[in-house]
């Protein structure tokens, strides 16, 4: 009741101000379990995947949404839940990714869609970058559950970092077809076979996105961003110090 409600009134909102197009719709199976793996460029593919869908999706969301203390954290934690937002404890290294991958199974066990974006983080330039091993392919191994390729098309641009109204444009959504990896079950502690499931699914994003493909981790990218800012940073520092100090020379 309170994701129809939430899907209803947030759901109906989003594609009246932003009308989303998709494509592939025919993709997503009427009943039944299946995994939605979706490059991630914003904080909203979360909320305008499930507005196009008639089906309920289930994502992992960390834990610290739903444990906010004071009134604005309840309504936090209402309006994921709400929303369909599972808490994950991702704060505990190998631990937390298991606990992720249990509750993605869980929701493909009783039939769900489970969303999940191999990623593991969003972009954080727009580009599209290597789907982390873990998560994706060992629920789908587990579970036998077809994967479904999504892209997530210009979402980073409605709300990009800094701006604090959204843009309204609109952002697209392509379904690629479902991929079947039944043929690896019961092989999910190789992790050969791990790394081939996901980079195949990264290969059907790619596609369906059109994003230029980066072989290194988004969280490695984020590294190098800030390091370089912050190289950048230090560099001006240094020579707005050294301008100063010329300045307050004896005849500077």
């Amino acid at each position: 009741m309170i994701y129809g409600a939430m899907k209803f009134s947030i759901g109906g909102s989003l594609k009246l101000a932003f009308r989303p197009w998709v494509e592939g719709l025919e993709n997503i199976p009427a009943r039944g379990p299946a995994i939605l793996a979706s490059n991630h460029l914003s904080f909203s593919d979360s909320f305008f995947l499930p507005a196009v869908l008639d089906r309920k999706v289930t994502f992992i969301a960390k834990a610290e949404y739903f444990t906010a203390p004071g009134v604005k954290g309840k309504l936090t934690a209402a309006f994921f839940k709400g929303v369909g937002q599972l808490p994950v404890d991702r704060s505990g290294g190998r631990g937390a990714g298991e606990a992720a991958i249990k509750a993605g199974i869980q929701v493909v066990e009783s039939g769900g869609l489970f969303g999940i974006y191999p990623e593991g983080t969003r972009s954080p330039d727009g580009r599209l970058y290597r789907g982390k091993p873990g998560g994706l392919a060992r629920v789908a191994l587990a579970t036998g559950a077809p994967v479904i390729p999504v892209a997530m098309i210009d979402t980073e641009k409605i709300q990009p970092p800094g701006q604090v109204m959204p843009r309204l444009m609109r952002p697209g959504i392509r379904i690629g077809k479902p991929l079947d990896f039944t043929r690896y079950q019961g092989m999910d502690g190789d992790r050969f076979i791990l790394r081939s499931v996901t980079d195949e699914v990264m290969y059907e994003i790619m596609k369906l996105s059109g994003q230029e493909y980066v072989d290194i981790y988004a969280t490695a990218a984020k590294r190098q961003i800030a390091d370089e800012a912050k190289r950048v940073a230090d560099e001006a520092k240094r020579k707005a110090d050294e301008a100063k100090a010329g300045t307050e020379r004896p005849g500077g």
